[in-house]
């Protein structure tokens, strides 16, 4: 399972999420979009703003902790198969 969150620099969303994702374990990595190329990653998915969260190549924006769960079980699912 890959979680990629997109975020920048004092963004408050952005720290909640990360938390959130520390909170319930699960590892990700982050991409700071003060980087040009993060958010043209960010851009070319569609979405304007961070924080962008993307679980196994599915993006959730903002702060969706129900949605990213949702997906980081259902990739849960299909690595025990």
């Amino acid at each position: 399972m890959e979680v990629i969150v997109f975020s920048k620099p004092h963004c408050i969303e952005c720290n909640m999420v990360k938390r959130f994702l520390t909170d319930y374990q699960i590892p990700f990595e982050v991409r700071d979009c003060s980087h040009p190329q993060h958010l043209e990653e960010v851009k070319a998915m569609g979405f304007l703003g961070v924080p962008v969260t993307v679980v196994n190549g599915t993006p959730v924006q903002g702060l969706q902790p129900d949605r990213i769960l949702e997906l980081v079980k259902a990739a849960d699912k299909q690595d025990l198969r």
